[in-house]
């Protein structure tokens, strides 16, 4: 199983490559903007594919093609602008959403935040992450594609613990990025996740265990 990373220079995105290179059971294409990530990941033997989430749909298809899966964990970041805000994590997640139904790729995991299906929970300081994040779940779940939506806590870069709490409404928490990835991992063939939207916190169950407990 072949899997399209979308933001795979990003912290959550950097493990999630790793963890699926070293793995026996799938392989992965990173989707990079720049010449230089791509001869990083390239010295590492990770295949690369250099786009942009403000080219077009018809680009990023192009790149996806022949993949299994698509995992959107692109993110403008902290330091932009809402119109960047909009731009990557609204249109870009829609694109990337068109982009996999035109590439007839119909796995699709999208990395949202933490109680963002919840407009009274969002977090004022960076509402407009939250509402790009609202209305791309929203359009990810209007689509034909076999979705799971992860909508992570607090994110750290302490080492993953391999145990996680999941559920459709945890008020608040915090996970390392490496157990997010390795949920990501966890759930890409885990039936029960499919047509899903969880929020996802550091816990005491491990992660295929808690994937299995999703209502």
């Amino acid at each position: 199983m072949k899997i399209f990373v979308v933001g795979a220079n990003g912290k959550i995105g950097k493990h999630l490559v790793q963890l699926l290179s070293d793995s026996n059971k799938y392989t992965v294409k990173a989707m990079i903007r720049k010449e230089e990530q791509a001869r990083v990941l390239q010295t590492l033997g990770v295949e690369t594919a250099i786009a942009n989430l403000e080219d077009s749909v018809e680009e990023i298809a192009n790149r996806a093609n022949g993949c299994d899966a698509i995992v959107f964990t692109a993110g403008s970041g902290g330091h932009t602008g809402a119109d960047k805000t909009l731009l990557v994590d609204l249109d870009g997640a829609v694109k990337t959403i068109e982009a996999a139904e035109k590439a007839k790729i119909k796995r699709f995991i999208m990395v949202s935040a933490l109680q963002a299906h919840k407009r009274e929970n969002w977090n004022q300081a960076i509402k407009p992450y939250y509402a790009a994040k609202y209305y791309a779940d929203k359009m990810l779940e209007q689509s034909n594609l076999t979705y799971t939506i992860i909508r992570p806590g607090g994110l750290l870069d302490t080492s993953g613990t391999g145990t996680i709490s999941v559920a459709e409404n945890i008020s608040s928490g915090t996970i390392s990025r490496e157990d997010v990835a390795k949920t990501i991992i966890a759930s890409l063939e885990e039936g029960n996740t499919f047509y899903k939207a969880f929020d996802l916190v550091s816990g005491e169950i491990p992660i295929d265990e808690a994937l299995k407990l999703i209502n």
